[in-house]
């Protein structure tokens, strides 16, 4: 029966109801028996059958707590991770693969890493050449952890142990450089060095982390020294340029100059050549005209005297010959004769004028017709 259907009595109402009080129930007078009765099932003085229930709750509740247990004791591991498990805080050999697994919940920890995500780490500073120059550098390594149980255990911290490393990698590969090979085509060695020194620094701590490149961002003079720097950098430039500017000009004044001086050492021994070659022809031939004179001395001397009056005589374009023990002079017009072989020789006929000293005429004279003479008083 019922607590509420008529006959019932008011013990049967849970709430303490108050008999034929029709107004709402007490509920702070209904929290109280509740505790009161789940204190007495726990205790197990709850009277009659309250023993065989407070046991079967206490099944019930230990048979839940195991369910939960196995329930939350399962995990997922995504395909970019690996999981490390600690069982009482000790580390376990086994790295846990990706996909559906359980732990003893409570009993084992799971530390899940990314393995495939690629970080990065900034880094600027102010750092001191090998030519005693400071520079101002900047770099970004971009990293990835390539064994999850090492960078979880051997070092506390490994970004910061990273970031350490860098800097101490960069300054003894700046500390190992020139101002202009840092700022100039020397960054990309400068990168490439740095990492290399930066692995194996990460490799001797066992950090677990595989740097995949290092980014040269900014090289240069600090701020407040930037202007004077681009001021020598000019200057340089310049420098360069009047030197490039230089040696073309050598480039293009050295052959030619070599060509001219080759030139004449060729024209020297030509000239040499043909100077000995023309004295002892000239010596051959004395010698052959001297064995002549001998055998005839006054024919000889008739002919030497015709060929060097020829000789004179060829170059010359007039020729005044004073008449011995009188007053008339003979002129030839060499020049005029000369004219009159080119003419002929053309086919055409020419004239040939000779002044008159005395009439301060000119006379017409065949081309073909012998020298005029000429008498004066």
């Amino acid at each position: 029966m019922a607590w509420n259907e008529p006959g019932g009595g008011r013990d049967n109402d849970p709430w303490g109801g108050r008999g034929g009080d029709k107004g709402p129930p007490d509920l702070d007078e209904a929290l109280r028996k509740l505790q009161r009765q789940l204190a007495n099932i726990f205790s197990g003085k709850g009277g009659r059958g309250t023993g065989p229930r407070g046991a079967q709750l206490a099944v019930l509740g230990a048979g839940v707590a195991f369910v939960l247990w196995l329930l939350f004791g399962a995990y997922v591991v995504d395909q970019a991770e690996r999981a490390v498990v600690f069982r009482f805080g000790a580390m376990q050999p086994e790295v846990v693969l990706p996909g559906l697994h359980w732990r003893p919940l409570f009993i084992d920890s799971i530390e899940k890493v990314n393995v495939t995500q690629v970080n990065s780490r900034d880094l600027q500073s102010l750092m001191l050449s090998e030519d005693q120059n400071l520079v101002d550098v900047s770099l970004t390594v971009q990293w990835v952890i390539n064994d999850a149980q090492k960078f979880k255990t051997r070092v506390r911290d490994p970004e910061q142990s990273l970031a350490d490393a860098t800097e101490s990698a960069l300054r003894h590969v700046i500390g190992s450089s020139t101002m202009d090979s840092i700022i100039t085509e020397g960054r990309e060695q400068i990168a490439t060095s740095v990492q290399t020194r930066l692995q194996q620094y990460l490799d001797r701590y066992g950090a677990g982390i595989l740097v995949s490149k290092v980014n040269i961002n900014q090289s240069g003079p600090p701020k407040q020294v930037q202007a004077a720097f681009d001021d020598v950098q000019r200057a340089k430039e310049d420098e360069v340029k009047v030197v490039n500017e230089a040696n073309a000009y050598a480039e293009s004044v050295i052959p030619a100059a070599r060509g001219e001086a080759q030139k004449q050492i060729e024209e020297s021994n030509a000239y040499h050549d043909r100077v000995i070659a023309q004295a002892e022809g000239d010596a051959e031939r004395f010698n052959k005209l001297f064995v002549e004179y001998s055998r005839n001395k006054q024919v000889t001397r008739n002919r030497m005297y015709i060929d060097a009056m020829e000789s004179v005589l060829g170059n010359a374009s007039k020729v005044l010959i004073d008449v011995k023990g009188g007053n008339n002079m003979l002129y030839l017009p060499l020049d005029k004769l000369i004219d009159q072989a080119r003419a002929n020789s053309a086919g055409t006929l020419t004239t040939a004028t000779v002044p008159a000293a005395r009439e301060g005429g000119e006379v017409a004279v065949p081309d073909r017709s012998a020298p005029t003479r000429e008498t004066r008083p």
